[in-house]
């Protein structure tokens, strides 16, 4: 199939190309999830692949429960991420770019994109395989001062995770309603997640084959199987496929204060100097978030923004009246502000 198919069934004006690569970094995962992993790319309008032009670089991490398939499917009234990007370029409003699509979706629904023994090592994928082969294959500038990381909630996360734990791959991060405070935003999807996974006896192999196979969920089966991946990327016990530790009991729900501190560690709010410093490097840190987050994010972006300032961090935060979800529009203000920061 040709390239130019898929970009005008989205009625783009640039071009989105579809990738695959095979990865080495996800090859110790034991959850059963490719390793053949697909990424898409869009290219601007002018992009001529023989010429001199060289693009700036952005790569785009989508939440829990989606993929790539998922984030580029056409709605008849509404407009997804890349049409919209591709119409603020046309418009002169968002500055001709490369963006990257990364598809995170795994059997849990996500991986937080953090290298793990569940996982294996997502983190790397993205930061080390996958914008290598883009600068092999596409002609971005080849610096870290033209490349920069989005993600929107456990995306935001991952953005938030991998610039302040590989130094020297991204010079700007943007983070739209992404996980962080942990102590407050994650002991509310406890109970939830407790009452589901007791429901099968505490298996998470169980919970997650009935999960799959189910032809409806209860709300609390997704609270469920957030947490499970988030066990699976924040306390695994061994590559033993659902040996995890899970910050409650699973009989009584009472919170596991020593594996719930496994958690905290990954809290960006709880960074410690080595990654506030990391981050600090970084031309911008933009946060963003909806101010009625019906997960408490917005509180999460607010206390982020305050603890990373104190770290010297360059930090530009946005709230805007909405909540957690529809909100594809806030990606491409997280665009504009980081090109207007990266060379290109």
């Amino acid at each position: 199939m040709s390239f130019r198919i898929l970009s005008d069934l989205l009625g783009l004006r640039g071009s989105l190309e579809i990738c695959t690569l095979r990865s080495e970094a996800l090859a110790s995962g034991v959850l059963g999830d490719p390793i053949e992993r697909f990424f898409g790319v869009y290219l601007p309008p002018e992009y001529d692949p023989y010429g001199s032009q060289r693009y700036a670089i952005i790569y785009y991490l989508h939440g829990h429960g989606s993929s790539l398939l998922k984030g580029l499917s056409a709605d008849p009234w509404e407009r997804n991420l890349v049409q919209q990007a591709d119409a603020a370029m046309l418009a002169g409003s968002l500055p001709p770019a490369i963006l990257v699509f990364i598809d995170g979706a795994t059997r849990l629904g996500g991986s937080q994109y953090v290298d793990s023994l569940q996982n294996g090592d997502v983190a790397r994928h993205v930061a080390m395989e996958i914008v290598d082969e883009v600068d092999r294959r596409y002609r971005s500038i080849h610096r870290p001062s033209a490349r920069g990381i989005v993600g929107k909630s456990s995306g935001g996360f991952g953005a938030l995770h991998i610039a302040a734990h590989f130094p020297g791959r991204f010079s700007a991060l943007a983070s739209i309603a992404g996980d962080a405070y942990f102590r407050l935003t994650m002991p509310m999807l406890f109970p939830a997640a407790q009452r589901a996974l007791e429901r099968y006896g505490g298996d998470p192999a169980a919970f997650t084959e009935e999960f799959h196979r189910a032809s409806s969920r209860r709300d609390e089966d997704y609270s469920a199987l957030f947490i499970l991946a988030c066990a699976a990327a924040y306390s695994p016990r061994s590559q033993r496929a659902f040996d995890v530790e899970f910050p409650f009991d699973l009989r009584s729900g009472e919170i596991k204060d020593e594996v719930f501190a496994r958690w905290l560690a990954f809290d960006p709010v709880e960074y410690d100097a080595e990654n506030r410093e990391i981050l600090a490097q970084l031309s911008l840190c933009y946060l963003d978030a909806g101010r009625r987050d019906e997960y408490g994010l917005d509180i999460a972006a607010r206390t982020l923004a305050h603890r990373l300032r104190e770290s010297g961090v360059r930090v530009r935060s946005e709230e805007f009246p909405g909540g957690h979800r529809n909100t594809t529009e806030r990606s491409i203000g997280a665009f504009t502000a980081l090109l207007e920061v990266l060379d290109r």
